[in-house]
């Protein structure tokens, strides 16, 4: 049955506020793809350096996990269609910034680290509030197929954004930064259609510092949780050498801005294709199993990747990451969506967004230091492989996330 294969598409077709949220997503999603491949090849041009290009992706590190971690109780207590609409009204205002600074004879360097930083803080804030709105606005059982819709809008803008940026930088900076301005016009305007999305009746009246100490005691308590977070980190940390792309398409491809596009875009292709055809993911029982699974997928194409100089054969395995990438992630979310109980929904989604959006970054910069001390193949393929290693390690140390089986609570104390 197709169903088993595509993606299903039920929630869209059921859920109005659903569908505002995808679409509101999935075009502020191209447009921060833009500013992904424009921020590292803005900063490699004024300093040739992929030290410099991990250290600003560091630099949106702490902004981003303070702003994830503060969304985590905020969102469990106050409207979180509010929160959606307020940061997209202020991300307006950052990417005309960088978009202002773009277009001076004199770009500065530090106005680009402060005012993406200031960005990364605000997309922390509201990345929380909108994964930990999902979960109300669909079925129960239809939690996998909307994360996998929700995976579907992240692999088109990673498609699509990179590739185009790369057409659109040969014209000019500003234009990409004012682009993604726009985008963001348009989330706060169908944030603002949506119902009102309030907190929970078992929320409670702790303060901030109270209620984020509660939603990590729960989280010590859940092994299996704690694989999720862990075996994600693992995987951006080591296996994510996206910093090392500008000095990649310089150096060994050849090529200028459209290579640099391409080199970004490719997980995204495998990434889609995978999104698309994950009807048969809500069928496997032995999720944690799989995870691990994906994840060493993961490691083994981008360390093959550090190895090779043909750039088609390059493209390929980046598309085979993506694919066992976003197997990994919907899985993921999968298994933390329907084991949080829904008082602790946005402060476990917070750690959640500081997971998957900081690693990343500790990524870029260890990616880039490394390469700074060896070589940029170097860096690749030692990350590939300590990608595996950790996977393995994290399954062995923690057995209850290793056999998590789908529909089963992770009640084993920690």
């Amino acid at each position: 049955m197709p169903g088993r294969i595509l993606v299903d598409t039920t929630p869209l077709r059921e859920s109005r506020d659903f569908r505002l949220l995808f679409t509101g997503q999935l075009i502020s999603m191209l447009g921060t793809q833009l500013t992904v491949v424009a921020i590292p090849y803005q900063v490699y041009s004024m300093t040739r350096s992929s030290l410099q290009v991990g250290a600003i992706s560091l630099a949106q590190l702490i902004p981003f996990i303070v702003g994830a971690l503060a969304a985590g109780p905020v969102g469990d207590t106050a409207d979180r269609r509010r929160i959606m609409v307020w940061t997209a009204a202020a991300m307006t205002f950052t990417s005309g910034a960088m978009a202002l600074n773009a277009a001076m004879a004199h770009p500065s360097l530090a106005v680009l680290y402060v005012v993406s930083s200031l960005a990364a803080g605000l997309m922390g804030f509201s990345s929380t509030a909108r994964m930990a709105s999902v979960p109300g606005m669909v079925e129960r059982r239809r939690l996998s197929a909307a994360f996998a819709m929700m995976q579907i809008i992240i692999q088109v803008g990673t498609v699509v954004g990179p590739a185009l940026s790369g057409v659109l930088l040969g014209i000019g900076l500003p234009l990409v930064y004012a682009l993604d301005a726009l985008s963001f016009v348009v989330a706060c305007v169908t944030s603002a259609m949506l119902q009102p999305i309030p907190p929970s009746h078992h929320a409670g009246r702790l303060s901030p510092w109270e209620s984020t100490k509660e939603g990590l005691r729960y989280l010590r308590s859940r092994q299996a949780l704690q694989g999720v977070y862990l075996i994600d980190v693992n995987a951006m940390v080591f296996g994510m050498p996206r910093a090392l792309f500008p000095a990649l398409a310089d150096t060994v491809f050849g090529g200028g801005t459209i290579t640099l596009g391409f080199l970004y875009a490719a997980p995204g292709v495998g990434a889609l294709i995978g999104a698309v055809t994950t009807g048969w993911v809500s069928n496997l029982r032995r999720q944690g199993w799989a995870v691990i699974a994906a994840v060493t997928v993961w490691g083994a194409s981008i360390a093959v990747f550090g190895l090779t100089r043909t750039l088609w054969l390059a493209l390929a395995l980046l598309a085979v990451a993506g694919w066992a990438d976003v197997i990994s992630a919907v899985l993921r979310n999968t298994m933390l969506q329907t084991s949080i109980p829904e008082r602790f929904r946005s402060r476990l989604s917070s750690i959640q967004m500081a997971v998957v959006q900081g690693g990343p970054r500790l990524g870029d910069m260890e990616s880039g230091t490394v390469a700074a001390l060896t070589s940029v193949e170097f860096s690749v393929v030692s990350g590939g492989l300590a990608c595996i290693v950790g996977a393995v390690v994290i399954g062995s140390l923690l057995p209850a996330f290793r056999h998590h089986v789908a529909g089963e609570p992770d009640d084993v104390p920690v």
